[in-house]
């Protein structure tokens, strides 16, 4: 085994271990405070600083992940983690509604941060460690981003598990305990200058990209934008109008997260190969994208007209097909923003993509909650559609060919 493919190794399972925890804890948190009589809104609102936290993490992990290096930086990712469980396990539940949540939004916070620095270190390593050009770039990326899904699945009903078997407290314990192990294995394994570089001096270089990452960037933003806004309260409370269970609902987005990075895995298989890493994926990308953008336009047609199926089981099917389309555009946006990314400051670049991410899941989950509001279930499938043709037509701006393309 060469270092490159160990260290990939490594990164991968801390990653795994890390993705465990936070499914485990998003579902953990649902579930306890809708038993507890919290709105579907009020619990969008709980992962509202988390989001946002990411904006600022991924942006300063970057930075940061190229100073100090990348095992620095997943040390520091995992240790948050840690700190947040912990903090939240601290919760009362003698306290008032209102200081519950001011402190479960700002443990949410820490965890939020936590994810993404973990995320950008992570990603970062693929591109440090990755070796054969391209190929082995789309490969490594494919499937890392898709098992790191698949786990975030699992995490989902993991989560449900131990709230079940152990109950709230005790399950935020054990898993605070795992992922310390994980944090102990990963530093004493990862050799301690991975990924470091010469850092931006000044905002303007950091901020400075080529113009790929920064239409990858924009593109980001309303792809997951069109995810997260129905992904977070539309569907969640449109199940719930349909008389589906609440566990019933967490196995559905476990199921469709597990398939959605299964899909992501086989990507590289679906996508011609080019020497040059670029020129056939760039046109794959916008063929994709397109492809993603007509799905919601169906669906909001479909649901909006007499069908043979009754609304809740057409949604889910169309999600289905959604959640294929969505995951190739994924894994495709994964490679291309280490592709794109130049070689002496990956981390930042990665960083700033990621940025971009959070901005979008962000945006997404507070049109969720609005567009649900006002137009109900309709209203999110139009929201998601208009993000989704604002992205592709950003897509088709992408350059085929760009200096920090990885060699064939």
């Amino acid at each position: 085994m060469t270092a490159a493919l160990r260290n990939y190794g490594i990164v991968t399972a801390a990653y795994w271990g890390f993705t465990l925890s936070d499914g485990a804890l998003r579902m953990l948190v649902l579930l306890h405070f809708y038993r507890l009589g919290y709105s579907p809104f009020t619990l969008a609102f709980l992962f509202l600083l988390y989001e946002a936290a990411g904006i600022f993490a991924n942006l300063a992990g970057g930075w940061l992940a190229a100073r100090f290096g990348i095992p620095r930086m997943l040390s520091i990712g995992l240790s948050l983690q840690v700190g947040g469980l912990l903090m939240l396990s601290a919760l009362d539940p003698g306290w008032s509604a209102a200081t519950s949540v001011i402190w479960v939004v700002c443990a949410q916070g820490i965890a939020g941060v936590a994810k993404d620095l973990t995320k950008t270190a992570s990603k970062s390593a693929i591109k440090a460690t990755a070796e054969g050009g391209s190929g082995q770039l789309f490969r490594w990326v494919a499937w890392f981003t898709g098992s790191k899904n698949a786990m975030k699945g699992v995490g989902f009903f993991l989560g449900g598990l131990l709230l079940d078997v152990l109950g709230f407290r005790p399950a935020l314990w054990a898993m605070a305990g795992i992922l310390a192990l994980v944090l102990l294995a990963a530093t004493a394994s990862l050799p301690a200058s991975l990924g470091r570089a010469a850092a931006s001096k000044s905002m303007r270089e950091l901020f400075s990209k080529s113009a790929g990452v920064n239409l990858l960037a924009a593109a980001r933003i309303f792809m997951f934008g069109a995810r997260d806004v129905w992904f977070v309260v539309g569907l969640p409370v449109f199940l719930y109008s349909q008389g589906w269970r609440f566990l019933e609902v967490g196995g559905f987005l476990a199921l469709w997260t597990i398939g959605y990075g299964f899909v992501q895995g086989i990507t590289p298989s679906l996508v011609t190969r080019s020497p040059d890493g670029l020129s056939r994926e760039i046109p794959a990308a916008r063929v994709w994208a397109l492809l993603l953008a007509l799905v919601p336009v169906a669906l909001a047609v479909a649901v909006g007209l007499p069908a043979p199926l009754p609304p809740d089981l057409l949604l889910v099917a169309g999600l289905s097909v959604f959640g294929f389309a969505f995951a190739v555009n994924s894994s495709l946006h994964s490679y291309l923003i280490l592709a794109y990314a130049g070689s002496k400051k990956a981390a930042e670049d990665v960083g700033f993509y990621y940025a971009a991410n959070a901005s979008g899941r962000l945006l997404g989950t507070l049109l969720s909650g609005a567009l649900y509001e006002v137009a109900g279930i309709l209203g999110c499938l139009a929201g998601a559609a208009v993000m989704l043709l604002t992205c592709t037509a950003i897509t088709m701006l992408l350059p085929a060919r760009a200096p920090g393309a990885a060699p064939a």
